[in-house]
């Protein structure tokens, strides 16, 4: 595998100064965290660096891949197609890259909507790019108090704040989104 020195060479080419820097910010929380909960922090690091490999590419681009791949999971995906930008980023990976690892490449995958079944890699690589240093919105404090706490409630609060945001813009939501809230509301015992 190529090292996190030459990783950082390609995303700084490939992604806009803004977003290179949010995955560096991503990169370290997402270490901070696993050294925290016990994973390998290096693992964690280096996912994070590579979360949005695929965030610079066009919303027309992404899903050319994503169709021509197989990667649409709901015809939402095709009216919001920078929510394509996780699964094509690790298909990308795999190919552009040679990455094999399938834990890195569920992580990057899933950190944009997350899933019903996610490892705690995947939480926290999701949870650092929500509570990266350069973020600013109403909510984040507390959602980076749950991240040092438990993943689980801090992937509730999380998802509910998503949530929140879209219906505050107006936005169109994904039905995982709602399905994978609903998760982790049960599974925290929470639900009344």
């Amino acid at each position: 595998m190529i090292s996190d020195q030459q990783i950082i060479e390609i995303i700084k080419q490939k992604l806009s100064n803004h977003r290179f820097q949010h995955s560096l910010g991503v990169a370290k929380a997402a270490r901070d965290l696993a050294s925290k909960y016990g994973l390998d922090p290096n693992l964690a690091y280096t996912t994070g660096l590579l979360h949005d490999y695929a965030k610079g590419i066009s919303g027309q681009e992404l899903l050319r891949i994503a169709e021509e791949n197989g990667l649409i999971e709901d015809a939402i995906e095709r009216k919001l197609p920078d929510l394509l930008h996780a699964p094509v980023g690790a298909f990308l990976l795999s190919k552009d890259l040679n990455l094999t690892d399938k834990v890195m490449l569920q992580a990057v995958r899933l950190h944009t909507m997350g899933a019903l079944e996610m490892s705690e890699l995947d939480k926290i690589i999701f949870l650092a790019d929500m509570i990266e240093p350069g973020r600013d919105y109403p909510g984040l404090q507390r959602l980076q108090c749950l991240t040092e706490r438990n993943l689980d409630q801090a992937m509730l609060y999380a998802m509910e704040s998503t949530i929140r945001y879209c219906i505050d813009q107006g936005r169109l939501l994904h039905p995982r989104t709602i399905e994978v809230r609903n998760h982790f509301l049960e599974s925290n015992g929470t639900l009344v």
